[in-house]
């Protein structure tokens, strides 16, 4: 699975502080934190028919991120919301879109690691792209990466930061492999997440996912995990291991980036019948219908 270019990106306009350019004219300073040491928090937001799934949780999110690496100044929603509108606006954009919200500690005055050194207020960058869901809804390979992910007390994953070295070579090691995405475990030995996504697996018709441990707190997770709970679906969160992936009846991920996928190979074993589960199609409908119904609406028609 490799995301290709679309056309339809070619001439985008890009929000930086404000700033409205075009992608080709957009500039980050060499003196900003997420160039110097990718002191930066992030966010994928999907939009919907004008309507931004989830806004509030992904907005919320960003503030703990940037409260717990002490930012010192932090945008009000309703700040960010406006320069989201702008954007949208700018691109003339109205469904289909994934919006990458980065909010880095800013410019520093001289290079270097301490915080101190940012006295020119946060950096807030908006790229808005024309990119429906990416995965292949048929089914994905996974291989199990060799990369850990760290546990809460090396570096929290609480915090939706932009380190993000231990994916990126997860995923290395997915493509020299010819799979679509890795599976990362933790120090313990128990699956956190893939390199991009968060893991779902079905045994005896019970839903059963990570503890949010050594992997963060997905939005679209947490709405899984709701619909389950809203239709009567044994859900739970536990300790999972390779043995509990390996016998499961099916596997699925999820993310802003590719709503719910099926997966239906790990490390070369068949999961389930090698195609996608009947949970999986049913939570992935319902996940549809309540990107349909809810959201907060960013666009006049």
């Amino acid at each position: 699975m490799q995301q290709q270019f679309n056309e339809k990106n070619r001439d985008l306009i890009v929000n930086i502080n404000g700033n409205l350019v075009h992608r080709d004219a957009a500039g980050i300073s060499p003196f900003d934190s997420v160039v110097q040491g990718g002191d930066a928090v992030w966010e994928g937001l999907r939009l919907y028919n004008g309507k931004i799934f989830k806004l509030h949780e992904h907005l919320e999110r960003l503030r703990d991120s940037a409260l717990a690496l002490a930012f010192a100044e932090i945008p009000s929603s309703e700040a960010i919301i406006e320069q989201i509108q702008r954007t949208l606006a700018a691109n003339s954009m109205t469904d289909g879109v994934h919006i990458r919200l980065t909010l880095t500690r800013g410019v520093k005055v001289t290079s270097g690691m301490d915080p101190r050194l940012n006295q020119s207020g946060p950096t807030l960058i908006v790229l808005a792209e024309h990119k429906p869901p990416v995965y292949d809804k048929g089914g994905l390979k996974l291989i199990t990466s060799s990369v850990r992910r760290p546990p809460p007390d090396c570096l929290d994953p609480k915090i939706h930061h932009n380190n993000l070295l231990p994916s990126i070579l997860a995923k290395i090691e997915a493509n020299h492999a010819g799979a679509d995405d890795a599976l990362m475990l933790d120090m313990r030995g128990f699956v956190a997440e893939t390199n991009a996504t968060n893991i779902f697996l079905v045994r005896h018709s019970q839903v059963l996912t990570s503890r949010p441990i050594a992997c963060p707190e997905g939005i679209t997770r947490a709405t899984v995990l709701e619909i389950c709970s809203a239709h009567g679906i044994p859900c739970n969160e536990m300790d999972l291991s390779l043995t509990d992936v390996y016998r499961a009846a099916e596997l699925f991920c999820t993310g802003t980036m590719g709503e719910l996928a099926a997966v239906t190979q790990v490390d070369g074993r068949t999961i389930g019948d090698g195609n996608p589960g009947p949970l999986t199609s049913r939570l992935s409908a319902l996940f549809v219908q309540r990107t349909a119904e809810e959201g907060v609406a960013v666009v006049t028609h």
